[in-house]
C-alpha cells in the first residue's frame, strides 16, 4: 500500500474513532510524543494528553459530534518516512458543520504510520 493510501486509511480511522467517541482509539493514531494544536490554540503534548482531552470532549461539550472523513488530502513527502498532510476537515456539532483546514506531520514508526503533529485552523465563514 502506498504512503498516500495508508495516510487516507489513517484519516478514515481518525474520523471513525471520533464518531464512536473513542478517545483511546483516536489518540492511538498519534505518536507517544505528538503535538496537537486546536483551532483555539490549546496545545496537547503527547498521546496521553491527546487521549485525556478527547475523553473529556467526547463525554462533554462534543458528545455526539461527528467528523466526516477529511477530504482534498494532500500528502507531501518531507523526508524518508515523514510526510506533511493537509486536508479539509471539521466537525458537526448539533448539525452545524465547523469547517476546517487541518495539517498533520505523519511519520513511519514501528507501529506503522502515526501522526506526530496536528494543527486545526477554522475556515472563515
Amino acid at each position: 500500500m502506498s504512503a498516500d493510501a495508508e495516510i487516507v486509511t489513517m484519516l478514515t480511522r481518525l474520523a471513525g474513532a471520533w464518531n464512536a467517541g473513542d478517545a483511546a482509539a483516536y489518540a492511538a493514531l498519534f505518536t507517544e510524543d505528538a503535538d496537537y494544536i486546536t483551532f483555539a490554540g490549546t496545545h496537547s503534548r503527547g498521546r496521553e494528553e491527546i487521549e485525556s482531552s478527547h475523553r473529556w470532549l467526547f463525554e462533554g461539550p462534543l458528545k455526539g459530534s461527528t467528523m466526516p472523513v477529511p477530504g482534498d488530502v494532500l500528502v507531501k513527502p518531507l523526508a524518508d518516512g515523514a510526510v506533511l498532510v493537509i486536508a479539509r476537515g471539521g466537525t458537526s456539532v448539533g448539525g452545524d458543520l465547523r469547517d476546517s483546514v487541518v495539517s498533520f506531520t505523519a511519520v513511519r514508526t514501528a507501529e506503522g504510520w502515526r501522526f506526530a503533529s496536528f494543527q486545526n485552523t477554522r475556515v472563515a465563514s
